[in-house]
């Protein structure tokens, strides 16, 4: 598609389930401000990451293909710049590309791409989750109980760092407002919220926590599932030892409150351009790198093929872009690539061979209604790989050593109904097989990806090695104090 070429803001949260924003249907989080963005721009109803924890989702993102295509393929293998980035095309090509914030790549000293790093967060030690290439007889994660008992109003490192980010960020575009730059120029700005610590600051944490909160769905033990998938990783991180009915507020109420508290941030940045004129030459694209159970089936965190964690917002605004649309192709993180490229004016065919998105000005238009877009997960708390595939109204969730999972999305938005056992869906089953290994050979993925964590951790020591180093629970904020459990 011909667009004009403009500048771009990027901004993405970590661990924001598309189920948790207003203008996504959700009947208790208040989202003003992105719900304000979606009502002027595009929002994709069906959207996902490529895998469902952070490291794999943001090299992917940075990449533009799927994990697959480019290894990085757990929460201890981070992009580091060896393969080209958006950010080092458009930097190759006298763009400014400038990030604030979270990157989660792995050593602050590599060239990942950018012409500058503000306020950068990337893994720890250059090693981040070593105990995630363990892939038999997983370790229980002793850091669990963070999840539970740091939930409830305050402050934390994490909700500190996003104040700066915004703050750099208002910073870096009132300074950019006052220049002329021959091309566009790119931000990206990456907060950490709603990820845990779910610690809220109060005048968010209690407008949910006054409220009759409902429990998540399936949490009752008898109504959770019991697929060996879910049974490995609760048996891991083992999140829900450290719940009862009080916590599991608390909890609720601090994703709430940080959903919101990430919705002033935004609200800040939209600002900013507004006030300093750069709106009528900026677009802007809001996402997460993936999304959160938050206690469904009584699972808390990520790395799940469910629609609240591999599903994620994806809202798009600014000249070009249909008002008021909402499109309901599944559309992905790899779809972003060409839709950058696009947006700064970039038409170069070479940039665009070889990967699988379709940029999002396209989808936006009408393009390609029955599309296939899949996601992976080869990390923590799993013994298997995970494949999903979205095939029209149908979700696809294939295990390499377990049985299949299969949901119909239109009938079955919450996925409660598992259809893969029975024998009226035996083609649907067959043929969104198919579909997925049209796009990969699992079997061959699982084992690349099984090979490449073996060698980390024999590098790294090995399983006795690695389990004893401990469980970080999440990344520390810049300069932030971190303890291994």
């Amino acid at each position: 598609m011909e667009t004009e070429p403009q500048n771009l803001v990027i901004i993405m949260s970590d661990e924001h389930s598309s189920k948790a924003l207003g203008c996504y249907g959700h009947e208790i989080v208040k989202t003003p401000n992105l719900d304000a963005l979606a009502a002027s721009g595009t929002r994709f109803s069906s959207a996902y990451c490529t895998s469902p924890v952070c490291i794999p989702a943001r090299a992917s993102f940075a990449v533009g293909k799927y994990i697959h295509e480019i290894g990085y393929w757990d929460n201890a293998d981070a992009y580091d710049g060896a393969i080209p980035s958006w950010h080092h095309k458009l930097r190759e090509r006298g763009h400014e590309v400038v990030s604030i914030g979270k990157l989660h790549f792995r050593q602050p000293e590599e060239d990942h791409g950018f012409s500058q790093e503000i306020v950068p967060m990337h893994i720890i030690e250059g090693k981040g989750d070593l105990m995630g290439l363990v892939r038999s007889e997983l370790p229980v994660r002793k850091g669990a109980y963070k999840m539970a008992g740091y939930a409830g109003p305050g402050e934390s490192q994490y909700t500190f760092y996003d104040r700066e980010i915004a703050a750099r960020a208002q910073i870096w575009l009132r300074e950019a407002a006052r220049r002329r730059p021959e091309k566009p120029w790119v931000l990206f700005v990456s907060f950490v919220c709603p990820h845990f610590p779910l610690t809220a600051p109060p005048e968010h944490y209690y407008r949910y926590y006054e409220q009759d909160l409902p429990l998540p769905k399936l949490y009752e033990k008898p109504e959770r599932p019991d697929h060996p998938y879910l049974r490995d990783y609760r048996s891991s991180f083992n999140y829900d030892d450290y719940f009862d009915r009080e916590t599991v507020k608390k909890a609720i109420a601090g994703y709430y409150g940080l959903c919101s508290f990430l919705d002033e941030n935004v609200g800040k940045i939209v600002n900013t351009l507004d006030d300093t004129g750069l709106s009528g030459n900026t677009r802007i694209v809001y996402t997460a790198d993936h999304g959160d159970n938050l206690g469904t089936r009584g699972l808390w965190g990520k790395s799940t093929l469910f629609e609240e964690a591999a599903g994620v917002p994806l809202i798009i605004a600014g000249k070009d872009v249909p008002k008021g649309s909402v499109i309901d192709t599944p559309a992905s993180h790899v779809d972003v690539y060409p839709f950058i490229l696009d947006a700064v004016g970039n038409r170069e065919p070479a940039l665009r061979d070889g990967f699988p998105g379709t940029s999002l000005f396209d989808l936006a238009g009408g393009k390609d209604p029955d599309r296939n877009v899949m996601a992976e997960y080869h990390g923590m708390g799993s013994t298997t790989g995970a494949f999903m595939i979205r095939h029209g109204r149908f979700k696809y969730i294939h295990y390499i050593d377990y049985p299949a999972q299969l949901f119909d999305l239109h009938t079955d938005p919450e996925e409660i109904t598992d259809l893969a056992t029975e024998p009226r869906y035996g083609l649907v089953l067959e043929e969104c097989r198919q579909r997925l290994y049209a796009i990969c050979d699992p079997v061959e993925v699982d084992r690349r990806a099984r090979a490449r964590q073996a060698q980390l951790l024999e590098e790294h020591g090995g399983r006795h090695a690695v389990i004893e180093r401990g469980d970080l629970g999440f990344s520390p904020a810049p300069g932030a104090v971190h303890r291994f459990d």
